[in-house]
This record gives structure tokens, sequence and C-alpha cells, in this order.
């Protein structure tokens, strides 16, 4: 997979209130969770950025008291994946 590093300068990593050893791991959470708040990304690629499943991503939105993005389309979506679970 490419990837991109974005430089930030060693005093404001030195200023961030994370454990040096969880700081990408974090930073990329705080990111991902900012972007699907702005609907610049959607759940799938916020969460694959977060490095979380969806359920655990779900939680912290809501923690985080950020709303979902679930428009007309989804919901018709879901309503189709149901109706053909149901036929199973």
């Amino acid at each position: 997979m490419k990837s991109i590093n974005i430089e930030i300068p060693v005093d404001i990593l030195l200023s961030v209130k994370i454990p040096k050893k969880r700081i990408k791991e974090e930073l990329k959470k705080e990111l991902a969770l900012h972007l699907y708040r702005e609907g610049i990304l959607s759940l799938g690629p916020a969460r694959k950025l977060a490095n979380m499943d969806k359920v655990v991503f779900h939680l912290l939105l809501g923690q985080r008291r950020i709303e979902r993005h679930y428009d007309e389309e989804d919901y018709e979506k879901d309503q189709r994946q149901i109706a053909g679970w149901m036929k199973q």
C-alpha cells in the first residue's frame, strides 16, 4: 500500500499529550475522526485510517458525539440487504 508522510515539527510532537509509543496510532485516529466528521472521508476509509473495525469505530463516533453520515441511499441499500438476508 502506498502512503505519504506528514512532517510535524518536533516541538509540536513534544507538546502532544499522548504517550510517545502511541502517538502515530492516536494521531491517525484523530485525523480519521476529523475527516469523517467534516464529510471528507466516508465511514470505510475513515475506520481503515484509524485501523479500527466497524463496531469499534462506531462506538468511538458515539463517544465523541460525531453524527453518522446516513442518507436515504444508505437506508435503501440497507433495506435491500436485509430483504436478501430474510429470503435466505
